[in-house]
C-alpha cells in the first residue's frame, strides 16, 4: 500500500517539472508572482495569506513552506493561529454560499418554492 503525501514525495519535483515543461513554467512563474517581496503587500502577510489558501486546499507541502516561509518574514504564533481560523471561517462560508444553490436547484429541480 502507497504512503500518501510523505515528504518524501518531493524527490518527484524535477519529474514533474521534465514532464510538463511549459505548464511547470507558466505555474513557477506565476508562483513567483505571488511570492515576489518587492510588492505593496509586505512578503509577511503575503506568507499569512498563502497559508490560509492552502489551509483551504489542504496541501501539506504548501502549509509547510508557507509556515517556514512566515517565520522567516516574522510571523508570531498568534499569527498563525488567526490565520488558520480566519480561513476556517471563510471556508466554512463557501459552504453556505453553494447551500444557496443547492436550495435554487433544489428548487428548481421540483418545482416547488419556498415561502421562507
Amino acid at each position: 500500500m502507497y504512503q500518501y503525501q510523505s515528504p518524501e514525495d518531493r524527490k518527484y519535483v524535477n519529474t514533474l517539472i521534465n514532464s510538463a515543461k511549459k505548464e511547470a513554467e507558466a505555474f513557477l512563474n506565476l508562483k513567483h508572482t505571488a511570492e515576489r517581496s518587492d510588492g505593496v503587500i509586505p512578503v509577511k502577510y503575503r506568507e499569512l495569506m498563502s497559508i490560509a489558501v492552502a489551509l483551504t486546499t489542504q496541501c501539506p507541502y504548501c502549509i509547510e513552506s508557507y509556515i517556514e516561509n512566515a517565520v522567516k518574514a516574522g510571523a508570531s504564533k498568534e499569527e498563525l493561529a488567526e490565520t488558520v481560523f480566519i480561513a476556517s471561517a471563510i471556508r466554512a462560508g463557501g459552504a453556505v454560499g453553494n447551500g444557496l444553490l443547492a436550495m435554487k436547484i433544489f428548487e428548481e429541480t421540483t418545482g416547488k418554492v419556498s415561502n421562507t
